[in-house]
């Protein structure tokens, strides 16, 4: 197929990262032409422009990979247990040159609006290059860990040294030989590139603001024996998919593994009924579970530990055990203590995925300044000011996370007659399974709030949201259709099921960027879905004629 030229196109993709690449791919498959926009001059995504020190994926490799081609899985080898991000820009490098998409994106160009013609049902987008162009459908796959946050510092432009932003790193990198550098915030970007930094600066300072939870990787090399494990256990995984449960997913069968080997340990005796897990699970049966979950070494899988995230026993019991690791961890109890975390229920905040993190507490270069005892005040042109004194630097990195979910869309004009989406969600996003937004026709949200999102595994959440738009598109070309949008009421539906079950969970207890805590001013509304059999409700909808869409 020959690439789109002209301005006329059938569908427009915002954004080349893994949700950009395949729904390219998969809509050029239907016949498409599709034309894709992104601001970086290549593919990647969130991997494009995230290349701090120590950065890696915190879903294992195996599990970190498009499952609709047997020939990617055949063709691709991973080298590490967790990816690091030059081998995962090189994969999607791999995946674009190998389906020939880069032809179909327009890169260093970014989409600054798109409006909705009701009489034509198509979109016109505008780009930063003042050029236009016209679509049928537009197809939103802006990533969720695509708008750096930097935080509003007093004094932060009078900072006489270089500053940096872990999701804005230099490509070239940074040699932080013999300087002194201050690092704001430890959040997964601080925890992972706080042990390379202390490694080789003069001396670091951390400021922390909160801390979290974090669990050894036990990064390892993988070997062929690893892979064919995974390929082995591919169908079953694939199963696990498409199955009831929520996308969370890891190297298949680690934490089921886990959850195996303790549940063997903790049968209760002859003739006792099980009770409930938080009942079944006292005393030494509850510790060795614990450490089972522990020797799995996978960071989200323990959201899959019994119960803990909606009973508060069992989440204090886990966080107990993970709190403990950290004092074994760290020499100095007093700094052990800072970097415990006692302000959230555990999980309720992504779980971080470390390699000697808190051992980097032990060297004799590295201060942590608590936020809980000093806050910053500003920053200086020689450094930072807390409310106990100065702390000179000669290099700040801001650590500090990103507008998560809704930051990349609303950055974008998005409109169609009376509904303004910056409008729309004034107080906190609302879509239809996280997939339209009512008043919207023809516009999807790859992985949009309200649907499992970030806290799923991202790459398998958007092959299913491309291979559902592309059935749809598939489906209203086959019955002559031009307009599809979610219903209002149905939408409100959505909203107020997904609320009710967060609300159902521990999830709430935490100021976390999913709920937009991190934002000064954001709506504080729970953005994932965290209910059960997501894919079976978005198929019922489709088997049930559309249920909750609107089509013309």
């Amino acid at each position: 197929m020959s690439e789109p030229t002209g301005n006329e196109f059938d569908a427009v993709v915002v954004g080349a990262g893994f949700g950009g690449l395949y729904a390219l791919h998969k809509l050029r498959e239907l016949g498409l032409r599709v034309q894709g926009f992104d601001k970086a001059s290549d593919v990647g995504g969130t991997w494009y422009w995230n290349r701090y020190p120590g950065c890696r994926c915190d879903i294992p490799s195996l599990s970190y990979s498009y499952t609709w081609s047997e020939e990617l899985l055949a063709e691709w080898t991973w080298t590490e247990k967790y990816a690091t991000q030059p081998e995962i820009l090189r994969y999607a490098g791999f995946v674009a040159d190998k389906y020939d998409l880069r032809p179909l994106i327009r890169f260093e160009t970014a989409v600054v609006s798109a409006v909705f013609d009701d009489k034509s049902n198509l979109w016109t987008v505008t780009t930063d290059k003042g050029d236009a162009v016209n679509a049928r459908y537009l197809v939103m796959a802006t990533g969720c860990l695509s708008m750096p946050r930097t935080p509003d510092i007093k004094g932060a432009e009078s900072f006489a040294g270089p500053s940096y932003h872990t999701g804005m790193w230099p490509h070239e990198g940074v040699d932080f030989t013999g300087r002194r550098v201050a690092v704001i915030g430890t959040g997964s970007s601080g925890i992972q590139s706080i042990p390379i930094i202390a490694a080789q600066a003069r001396h670091v300072t951390v400021f922390q603001r909160t801390p979290n939870f974090s669990v050894p990787a036990n990064n390892r090399p993988l070997s062929e024996a690893d892979r064919k494990a995974w390929l082995d256990n591919l169908p079953n995984y694939m199963r696990m998919l498409r199955g009831t449960g929520v996308d969370v997913t890891e190297a298949p069968g680690a934490a089921q593994r886990a959850a195996s080997v303790a549940a063997e340990r903790t049968q209760p005796p002859p003739g006792q009924q099980r009770g409930s897990m938080a009942m079944a699970l006292e005393g030494e049966a509850l510790q060795q579970r614990l450490q089972a979950f522990w020797d799995a070494s996978t960071g989200t899988g323990w959201l899959g530990f019994p119960q803990m995230l909606v009973n508060k026993e069992m989440n204090d019991a886990a966080a107990d055990f993970v709190r403990g690791k950290i004092a074994e961890r760290v020499r100095d109890p007093d700094i052990a203590a800072k970097l415990m975390p006692h302000d959230h229920p555990m999980g309720t905040k992504r779980i971080c995925v470390d390699i000697d993190y808190f051992e980097t507490y032990n060297r004799g270069n590295v201060q942590l300044v608590d936020g809980r005892d000093e806050q910053i005040v500003e920053i200086t042109p020689t450094g930072v000011r807390t409310t106990a004194g100065e702390y000179e630097v000669d290099a700040i990195v801001f650590a500090t996370g990103f507008d998560a979910m809704t930051g990349a869309l609303l950055a974008i004009d998005i409109r169609s007659g009376d509904c303004q989406l910056r409008e729309a969600w004034r107080g906190g996003p609302k879509t239809y399974l996280g997939l339209m937004v009512a008043g919207l026709p023809n516009l999807f949200t790859l992985t949009g709030p309200g649907s499992p999102s970030v806290l799923s595994n991202m790459i398998t959440s958007n092959e299913h949201h491309v291979e559902w738009v592309a059935e749809t598109i598939a489906y209203m070309r086959r019955e002559g259709l031009t307009r599809i949008e979610a219903d209002p009421d149905w939408q409100e539906k959505w909203v107020a099921h997904v609320n009710k079950v967060a609300d159902g969970t521990l999830f709430p207890q935490a100021n976390s960027w999913y709920t937009g805590a991190n934002i000064p001013g954001k709506p504080r509304v729970f953005m994932p879905y965290v209910g059960m059999n997501y894919r079976g409700k978005v198929r019922d909808a489709v088997e049930q004629g559309y249920k909750g869409f609107a089509l013309a």
